[in-house]
Order: C-alpha cells, then structure tokens, then sequence
C-alpha cells in the first residue's frame, strides 16, 4: 500500500529534531495534544511506533530512527532542489560575508551598487564558516586571509594587515612585563581551528610556535572582538577594529603585523559567466581600490 500522508512526515522530523512534542507544536502554532494526534496517525499507517513514549523522555524506536534518517536526507534534498529553482534567475545573485566585513565596511558602500543596478536582486548572506560557499548556494564570498585557497578563483580587494590585539588588563600586563613574558600565559583567541594565522604571527615575531591547550575558537569576529574587549584572550585583529581602538576598548599590543592578509572575493570558476554576478565583482573590485 503506498505512503500518502507526508504531512504527517513532516510533524514526525520536526518532533525527532526537537525530541520534544511542546518544542515541535510551539514552531508550527499547533497544540501538543494536535501534534501527538498526528504522529499517532502516522504510526497507524506506518504500522509501526516510531517514538517510544517514557514519562518525561521521548525516545526514537529502531525504526523511527531509520525513518528519521532516510526522510531527513530526502527533504533537505527537495528543499536545496526547490531554493535553487527559486533562485534560477540571473538576476539574483547571493554573496556571503562575515558580518563583521559586511557591518564594517561593506554596508556603507552598498547603496551604490543597489542604484547603479536596479534590476539586480542582491542577497547578503551571513556566513560563519567560510568554507561552504558551494554548499550553501553562494555565488560569491569575501573571505580573509592570505588568498591560497585552491577551491576557489579569489581575487585581493584589499590588503588589511593583522596584528595583536588585547583587552585594557591584558595590555596592561604587557606593556608592564613585556610581550615575551606575557604571551604564553594567555589564551590565544582563534578564528576557526585549522587557522594558520597565529603560526604565521609567531614566525613573523621570530619566536617558535606551539599551539596552545588554552586556546578559544571563535569563527564569528564580531563575537571575537568582543571576547578580547572582555579579557578573555588575545587575538589578531586589523583596521576594521580602529574604533575599538580609538575608543580605547581594545589596545593594539604588538607592532608586528601579518602584511599578506587581506580581504578576497572568492567565487566558483564559472560565476562570472552571470552577468550580474560579473557587475558585482566589478563594482567591489572598484570599491576596494579607495581603501
């Protein structure tokens, strides 16, 4: 007999994702009672539990856990398929960014582009981790670094070297006992775990390099920011932090900076055959040159 109700398959993903009947109900705007209704409907056709029910404890049967596995796979498929259907338009276009470069730099200058393209739909998508770009359905990223990522076409916009940030106390410490002193009783603050960024620094300084067991990864830099406004870690910033700096919130501790890192637009090889997406990287490129 075939499966016919999938609106009941759904209730089911949401309830296994959340493990939780109240969770599920309050993010559809459904009573707990109409949501344990509906996955009793679904186990009658199924012909099989797929929750066992313990008081104060809901668990997935063996075959609800298969079933939760399998239907999963297959709705992300058919949500990707359906946002690329949407999004199979020439106009629009989706380019990612750290909120930190898009609130510190980017944002300001966007309008120009928005006026001179009117009939470009322009999307921008915060990005965290920026090593999803063609899993995420991003047509262009502008990431930091030093640009030798061979996934990816990038381009430099600009130049934007890093040096060693701290928090007032921190600053305090070393200005009165000295960066060598200081240094390897801190925890080092790191943008993602594989980062390379701090063994760069460290041979730049001409001192030898080990990673840290205190050490903090932080991919959001905004949230990076402010954990060494707080104290609790030293990190590597760049000129988009001068007000911080100007402010007095953050202190610059160090004048050695990494000079090769900067800001890239990295993008798949065959984005540019998108003349929007062609318009954007020439409108940013042309941006970047007045830093």
């Amino acid at each position: 007999m075939r499966f016919r109700n999938f609106d009941n398959l759904r209730v089911f993903n949401l309830v296994a994702r959340h493990m939780s009947f109240s969770k599920a109900a309050d993010e559809l705007c459904l009573t707990k009672g109409a949501i344990s209704h509906q996955i009793k409907r679904l186990e009658e056709e199924l012909g099989f539990e797929v929750f066992l029910r313990n008081p104060g404890h809901l668990a997935l049967t063996e075959k609800g856990r298969r079933l939760w596995h399998t239907s999963q796979a297959s709705l992300k498929t058919i949500e990707k398929e359906i946002v690329a259907l949407r999004e199979d338009d020439s106009t629009r276009i989706t380019v990612g960014t750290p909120t930190y470069f898009a609130s510190r730099w980017l944002s300001s200058r966007l309008m120009t582009f928005i006026n001179d393209h009117p009939n470009t739909s322009l999307r921008i998508q915060p990005m965290i981790n920026m090593y999803n770009v063609q899993i995420d359905n991003i047509d262009m990223a502008i990431r930091w670094g030093k640009g030798d990522w061979n996934d990816l076409q990038s381009e430099l916009l600009f130049h934007c070297p890093a040096f060693l940030t701290a928090g007032k106390e921190i600053a305090q410490q070393i200005k009165l006992k000295g960066l060598e002193e200081t240094l390897p009783r801190q925890r080092l603050l790191y943008d993602h775990e594989d980062s390379h960024a701090w063994k760069d620094w460290f041979q730049t300084m001409d001192l030898p390099y080990q990673e840290h067991n205190d050490k903090l990864v932080i991919p959001d830099p905004n949230v990076r920011v402010q954990a060494v406004i707080d104290g609790q870690g030293i990190a590597l910033n760049d000129q988009l932090i001068s007000t911080e700096i100007r402010n007095k919130t953050i202190f610059k501790v160090s004048e050695t900076s990494l000079e090769n890192y900067g800001y890239f637009l990295v993008y798949p090889s065959d984005s540019l055959e998108n003349p929007a997406l062609n318009d954007f990287r020439n409108w940013i490129l042309k941006e970047a040159k007045s830093v």
